[in-house]
Order: structure tokens, then C-alpha cells, then sequence
């Protein structure tokens, strides 16, 4: 049976149902790690979920940022300093990855709280999760402010990739599957992947 909800039924959710009954929406997504400095070298790390691609030259990646009043660290850090690392998360360490969800107070490292550990890189000041077995780093490029809702949609450019015990196919794909890369659907529901089919690339 079809079941049916009302722009009143869904005002009317409780706040985290909500949340979660409209992240899932859009479907599995993957969710990753973005690392940052503050102009004094004091990490942060938070997790999300909402990548996207935005081409591949030049590699260009999108995210959203809620407003500064809900999370402001990660987009204060990115704007003072012009860099980040974004993580992907493995299946041996989703729980600490979820951990940094929690709202920690400015100056407290996220990485200290959950026990992750900071990797810094030659060619990037952002700090890494080392756990992490693909990750890169990213200039800003572009933040975008998003008025309705009081958002915004940060865009950077890749500039160095990292990958440990990930497979690259002959056609460029990676194997993320194999590497125990997780997607997430809502906002705390976390998912190993399986492939169907690989297709090729289509033609008229």
C-alpha cells in the first residue's frame, strides 16, 4: 500500500525522525571524514554525508555545510586556512567516525576524543585520519551560501590522493568494495556494499 506524507505530516515530525526520514531520501551515500586546522594548528575533524562530484578536470568535489550556528568549525577552518582532507570510512572504524558527530566544543580535537589518529602529509597542512585507506587533499576553490535554509556549499579542487590497499580497476574505477569502504543511509545507519553488475559505458 502507498503511503503518503503531507508538507504538514512531515513539519509535524519529531526533530530526529525527521532528520533521518529526509536524509534517506536521497538514498546511500558516502560518508566521510573532513579534516581541518584552525590558523593555530588545532585539528578538527567531523563526519558527513553529502559529497559530490563535480568533474574531473580539474577534480572538483562539493559539500554541505549547515548553518555556522550548527556546525561552524569545519567551515571557519576551511575558510581561514584554504585547505582539507576528506576521508572515507573504512568498516573497522565507523563507530569512532560517528563519534564525531557529537558537538565538541571549539579547540577540542575530535581526533584526541574518538582515537583516531592525525597523519600529517608532506604538501598539505590538514591533518589526515590515518586509519582512513582513501583520502585526498583539497584547495578551497568556492563557498557557495545557500539563502533559503542558510547553508553553504563549499567547493574544492583535488590536489593529492592516498590509497591504502584499494584496489584501481583497468578502467580507472577503484575497488571500494574490497577495501571496506561504507555508505550510510540517514543519519546514523551505516551499510557494507555488494556490486551488481559493472555495465559498459553506453552508447546511442
Amino acid at each position: 500500500m502507498m503511503q503518503h506524507f503531507s508538507l504538514q505530516e512531515m513539519g509535524q515530525m519529531e526533530r530526529f525522525y525527521r532528520a533521518n526520514f529526509m536524509n534517506a531520501l536521497t538514498g546511500f551515500k558516502s560518508p566521510v571524514l573532513i579534516g581541518t586546522s584552525n590558523i593555530d594548528g588545532a585539528h578538527n575533524l567531523a563526519i558527513f554525508n553529502n559529497l559530490v562530484h563535480l568533474g574531473a578536470d580539474p577534480a572538483l568535489i562539493g559539500f554541505v555545510n549547515r548553518p555556522r550556528s550548527a556546525a561552524p568549525h569545519t567551515l571557519a577552518n576551511i575558510e581561514s586556512t584554504g585547505v582539507y582532507t576528506i576521508n572515507h570510512i573504512s568498516q573497522l572504524f565507523i563507530q569512532q567516525a560517528h563519534q564525531t558527530s557529537a558537538k565538541y566544543p571549539e579547540g577540542v580535537s575530535e581526533f584526541e576524543k574518538t582515537g583516531l589518529t592525525v597523519q600529517q602529509i608532506e604538501h598539505t597542512k590538514a591533518p589526515f585520519v590515518a586509519e582512513s585507506p582513501l583520502k585526498f587533499a583539497l584547495v578551497l576553490k568556492e563557498i557557495i551560501p545557500v539563502k533559503f535554509n542558510n547553508s553553504f556549499f563549499v567547493i574544492g579542487a583535488i590536489t593529492d590522493i592516498y590509497l591504502d590497499d584499494i584496489k584501481i580497476e583497468e578502467d580507472g574505477c577503484m575497488d571500494l568494495e574490497n577495501g571496506g569502504i561504507v555508505a550510510s543511509l540517514g543519519i546514523n545507519g551505516y551499510y557494507s556494499t555488494k556490486k551488481i553488475i559493472k555495465l559498459p559505458y553506453a552508447k546511442p
